[in-house]
């Protein structure tokens, strides 16, 4: 085979980037427009959250001991937190997580990547990334053009972990969000730059003027460099090899996600709609506010064992619950100010952390192989409560939170889980999980489900399903529905 030996330049390549991608406008919902006389009545969209804790549980402590013990609150101590909230909440037994084979030795490389893609990565190409989109991303694709951000990627941990699990990319270890089978979504774990995400640029209220200018420059600026990269991108990508036909691929992705960034732009333009309160209605309850520490908070290490508020004063140490409580917030925020629909939070990741406030210093990863040490087991069952206590924090306050005729809770399906069974023998056939929120009416909630027959990708195309989300084909390992979850 003749070899080409040519190169293009810079600018060509900029030019050439986009023509092979068709840029559809997303739908508009229309969900925040007043309904016309003897028209449905307006509904609030449903958003989708995910809240993730490695290791797994303390099996006997985490599931309630039957469905009327469930009903009745007599709730085991792992989730008794959830008692406030136990009628919008609903739990599934049953749920089979991705057998790992041919990666036998590598459970902690799978349980966080496998979490949202019930997809096994490639065997073939162990050492880069090529694994299957998450179902938080399925998601963001078919209502992120509707907010200002597609999705929300938060986490308690630098993403910085590094094992040669079955020689697995280490991207596997930290990350649960794919935006393309190739494409890990990095998460931000500084609360200060999460909140200026969501606000930067734009205030909580109505739009002024100025923002209003700002808001049509910047989209016009980036309609005319999206029309610059405009071109033979085509008859470029079949040049080239497959290395670059990939990176091409990337970065065709990076501007789908700037046009359907600039078609929300627009959108809210005409709308005059600015952090979603143009969307709000008389009764619904005012934003939260959120207390974000002065200054950074970060890990003293990688390993993030102790937080530390780092400002002009210095460093002053905080508690991981705390610290979690305030990424919490900031999902609240997110989704009541409709800013996104889509949310994920990796409370922490399968090695180094540790919570020096439950009194033991201990790793997290280092009790669960715990075997009939109940000192061990006591630990990681303190350990599990304590991530639980967060998720119902969250939820307990959305449900405090008026939205329509109910709750944003009602209006959202929260997922709280992890990736293994428990973390002494690494087992996978029992994964455990707890939804919360009514998913706008089509979740049947306040029940323990304790027969179900399925699996992970059954679990998350269930819950994209009732959050409205048309699937063209099952989310990874998925085969089907999971009808009882469902109202109706």
């Amino acid at each position: 085979m003749k070899k080409n030996n040519w190169l293009i330049d810079r600018r060509t390549c900029l030019k050439g980037l986009g023509a092979a991608l068709a840029l559809p406008l997303l739908e508009s919902m229309g969900w925040a427009e007043t309904p016309a006389k003897g028209a449905t009545a307006w509904k609030p969209p449903v958003r989708l959250g995910f809240m993730y804790m490695p290791h797994g549980v303390i099996m006997d402590r985490f599931w309630p001991k039957d469905a009327e013990s469930f009903r009745s609150a007599a709730l085991p101590p792992i989730i008794a937190s959830l008692a406030p909230v136990l009628d919008r909440c609903l739990m599934v037994k049953g749920i089979n997580g991705v057998p790992i084979a041919p990666f036998n030795g590598g459970p902690h490389a799978l349980e966080l990547s496998t979490w949202l893609t019930a997809t096994l990565p490639d065997a073939d190409r162990r050492a880069s990334i090529h694994i299957g989109i998450s179902a938080d991303q399925i998601a963001a694709n078919y209502v992120g053009g509707m907010t200002a951000l597609p999705s929300l990627e938060l986490a308690t941990m630098p993403q910085t972990h590094k094992e040669n699990q079955e020689g697995l990319n280490e991207n596997y270890y930290s990350h649960c969000s794919y935006r393309s089978p190739t494409q890990p979504v990095p998460a931000e774990v500084n609360p200060g730059a999460v909140f200026r995400r969501l606000f930067q640029g734009r205030d909580q209220g109505p739009a002024k003027n100025s923002d209003a200018q700002t808001l049509s420059t910047d989209a016009a600026l980036d309609r005319s460099l999206l029309d610059l990269v405009l071109g033979g991108a085509k008859d470029l990508r079949g040049r080239l090899g497959r290395a670059d036909q990939q990176k091409i691929d990337e970065y065709l992705d990076g501007v789908r996600a700037l046009e359907r960034r600039i078609a929300s732009i627009e959108r809210r333009q005409r709308d005059g709609d600015q952090a979603g309160d143009a969307r709000r209605r008389d009764g619904d309850s005012p934003l939260i506010e959120v207390a974000i520490p002065d200054g950074d908070v970060k890990g003293r290490s990688p390993e993030a064992s102790q937080f530390v508020r780092r400002s002009g004063d210095g460093e002053t140490e905080i508690k991981r619950s705390e610290y979690m409580q305030v990424m919490c917030d900031l999902t609240v925020l997110a989704f009541q100010a409709d800013i996104t629909r889509v949310s994920t939070y990796i409370g922490s990741t399968p090695n180094g952390a540790s919570y020096p406030e439950l009194g033991f210093s201990d790793q997290h990863h280092s009790q669960t192989h715990y075997g009939t040490d109940q000192v061990k087991i006591d630990k990681v069952a303190k350990i599990n409560t304590l991530n639980v206590e967060q998720f119902a924090y969250m939820v307990s306050k959305m449900a405090n939170l008026k939205e329509g005729t109910g709750t944003l809770l009602d209006n959202s399906i929260m997922m709280w889980g992890s990736g293994l069974e428990n973390g002494d023998k690494h087992e996978r056939k029992n994964l455990p999980f707890v939804i919360a929120g009514k998913g706008g009416g089509t979740l049947n909630t306040g029940r323990f489900i304790t027969d179900t027959t399925g699996n992970q990708g059954d679990l998350l195309g269930t819950l994209l399903t009732a959050a409205g989300i048309p699937l063209d084909r099952p989310i990874g390992i998925g085969t089907k529905v999971l009808t009882g979850m469902l109202n109706g």
